[in-house]
C-alpha cells in the first residue's frame, strides 16, 4: 500500500513537471499574440478609471471606450515623438561629437599604453575586427531590425484594438471567469479578479508617478552639471525605469558618455554617474517604498527570478511584464489553498523573519520542539 501510494506520488509530480515544460513551451510558441494581448491588458486597467469617468457623463460604453484609447495614443505618441524629434536634433550635431569621441578613444589609447604597455594600434586594431565581424553579419542584423520594426508597428495597430475590446467587453470577460471557475464560490473569485485589479492599478500608477519624479530629478541634476538636452536624458532615463533595478543604471551611461564628448573635463561624467546613482538610491529606498508601498508585496528575491525567467521567455517585453504578472500570480496563489505556500514565498517576508532569534520563533510558532543539541 505504502509502495503504491509513493508510486502516485512520484506519477503526480512528474505529470505537474509535464506540464509545466508543455506551459512553458506554449507560452514561448504563442508569444506574438501574449506579448501585445499582455500590455493591452496593463493598458486597459491603467485606463478603466478614465473609462468610468466618462460613463458617469452619460457617454455610451464604446464612445468612453474609445476616447480613453485615443488618449492614451496621444499621450504615448507625444512621448515616442519627443524622444525621436530630439534624438534627430541631437543627430544633427553628430559630426562635432564624431571628432570629440575620437579625440577621446586617442587619450584612452595613450593612457593604455602608458599604463599596460599595450601599443595604440592594438586598441585601434581589436575596434576594427569587431566592426568587419558586424559588418559580416549585416544581413542577419539587417533581417532581425526589420523583424523588430515589424513587431513594433504589429504592437502599434494590434494594442489599442485589443485595449478598447477589453474595456468596451469588460463585464463580458468578467462572467467568463466566472463561468470558468464555476465549482469555486463566486464571491472569491470576484475579490481576486478584484486584488488583480487594484494590484496591478496600484502598480502601474505608482510606477508611472515614480517615474515622473525620477524625470525630474535626473533633469535638475543634468541641468545644474550644464549637460546639453537635459530633459531629455533625464526622461529617457527615467523610462528605462521599466526595466526594475537596472534602468537608471543603464539610462546613465548615456549622458556620462554624452558630457565627455561635449565637456571639456571628464569630472562632469562621474557627476552625471553619481548623481544618477544618488537618484537611483533615492527612488529604491524612499519613492517606490512609500509610493508603491505595500501595494504590490513581493520580496526582492522572487522579483529579481521573475525577471530572469521573463527575459528567457520573451525578451525586453518579459523584463518590462516580469513585475506585474508576479504580483498577479501572488494574488491567484493566495486564494487558492493549495498554492497558498507559493504565494507566501513571492510575498515580503514579516518583520519576525529578519529578527536575530527569527528560528527560534518560527519553531515556537509552528509548535515545533527542537532537539537537544548536546546528548551524551
Amino acid at each position: 500500500m505504502i509502495k503504491f501510494s509513493n508510486s502516485l506520488r512520484s506519477l503526480n509530480l512528474a505529470a505537474s513537471l509535464l506540464s509545466l515544460v508543455l506551459i512553458i513551451a506554449l507560452l514561448y510558441v504563442l508569444q506574438g499574440v501574449l506579448i501585445p494581448l499582455l500590455f493591452s491588458i496593463l493598458l486597459a486597467i491603467s485606463l478603466f478609471p478614465i473609462t468610468r469617468f466618462f460613463e458617469k457623463f452619460k457617454l455610451n460604453r464604446v464612445t468612453a471606450s474609445l476616447l480613453s484609447v485615443l488618449i492614451a495614443i496621444v499621450l504615448i505618441g507625444t512621448l515616442v515623438w519627443f524622444i525621436v524629434h530630439q534624438v534627430i536634433v541631437i543627430g544633427a550635431n553628430g559630426d562635432d561629437l564624431q571628432v570629440r569621441f575620437m579625440h577621446i578613444l586617442e587619450t584612452i589609447q595613450k593612457w593604455f599604453t602608458r599604463r599596460f604597455g599595450i601599443e595604440e594600434g592594438e586598441i585601434t586594431k581589436q575596434i576594427t575586427g569587431f566592426s568587419n565581424r558586424v559588418v559580416s553579419n549585416a544581413g542577419v542584423i539587417v533581417s532581425t531590425a526589420f523583424g523588430s520594426v515589424g513587431g513594433i508597428l504589429a504592437g502599434v495597430v494590434v494594442v489599442p484594438l485589443f485595449t478598447f475590446f477589453l474595456l468596451y467587453y469588460r463585464d463580458f470577460f468578467r462572467e467568463f471567469f466566472f463561468l470558468a471557475f464555476a465549482s469555486a464560490s463566486k464571491e472569491l473569485v470576484s475579490d481576486v479578479l478584484n486584488k488583480i485589479y487594484y494590484v496591478v492599478q496600484s502598480y502601474l500608477v505608482g510606477l508611472v508617478t515614480v517615474m515622473g519624479i525620477v524625470a525630474v530629478l535626473n533633469t535638475v541634476g543634468l541641468l545644474v552639471l550644464g549637460i546639453p538636452y537635459a530633459w531629455f536624458f533625464g526622461i529617457l532615463a527615467s523610462l528605462l525605469m521599466l526595466l526594475p533595478y537596472i534602468g537608471i543604471a543603464i539610462g546613465s551611461i548615456l549622458p556620462a558618455l554624452f558630457a565627455l564628448a561635449t565637456r571639456d573635463s571628464a569630472w562632469y561624467a562621474v557627476g552625471v554617474v553619481a548623481w544618477f546613482q544618488v537618484v537611483q538610491f533615492l527612488e529604491g529606498n524612499f519613492l517606490t517604498p512609500n509610493i508603491v508601498g505595500g501595494k504590490v508585496s513581493i520580496n526582492p528575491l522572487m522579483a529579481l527570478i521573475g525577471l530572469l525567467l521573463g527575459g528567457m521567455l520573451f525578451g525586453l517585453a518579459g523584463l518590462i511584464l516580469a513585475i506585474p504578472i508576479t504580483a498577479v500570480l501572488k494574488v491567484v496563489f493566495d486564494a487558492v489553498p493549495s498554492m497558498k505556500a507559493y504565494g507566501f514565498l513571492i510575498g515580503e517576508p514579516e518583520k519576525y523573519h529578519l529578527k536575530r532569534f527569527s528560528g527560534k520563533i518560527i519553531m515556537k510558532r509552528w509548535k515545533i520542539n527542537q532537539a537537544p543539541t548536546n546528548q551524551e
